[in-house]
């Protein structure tokens, strides 16, 4: 079995077009998909780390993308998680904060289906390359 089949993602999205349009995407694409609707109900699901790789918005209501990935970077539960974060950002300043957090790739709204399975299969490739595997569904 191919391993994007096992690999669990979380797409955390305040957009319900946009996070259905992701989940579909993704699932098709064989992933098993888990979406929260802001960043709150993300660092939720995110206390029980079984996730092989965390799709984020970064402007959200309560706390933006940017801060719940921080907060995943200080627990030693979560740090090594990837994230790729989906933003309508394109500023410096936000490209430069989402690299200084540690993310995995970034994807600029609007984006093609195939950029975004592309995006994702390097990202967990390269964390199975780092020790991480991806956990069965």
């Amino acid at each position: 079995m191919d391993e994007k089949f096992k690999a669990r993602i979380l797409v955390i999205d305040d957009d319900p077009f946009f996070r259905s349009l992701l989940r579909v995407h993704l699932s098709q694409a064989g992933y098993a998909v888990q979406v929260a609707e802001d960043a709150v109900e993300g660092g939720k699901a995110l206390l029980h780390p079984d996730f092989d790789l965390v799709l984020c918005d970064i402007n959200m209501p309560y706390l933006s993308g940017l801060d719940l990935v921080s907060l995943l970077r200080a627990s030693e539960e979560t740090a090594a998680i990837p994230v790729i974060f989906a933003s309508s950002h394109r500023d410096t300043k936000t490209l430069l904060e989402a690299e200084k957090l540690g993310a995995a790739g970034y994807l600029t709204k609007p984006f093609q289906s195939e950029r975004l399975l592309e995006t994702v299969e390097r990202c967990l490739t390269e964390s199975k390359g780092r020790g991480r595997t991806p956990h069965s569904p």
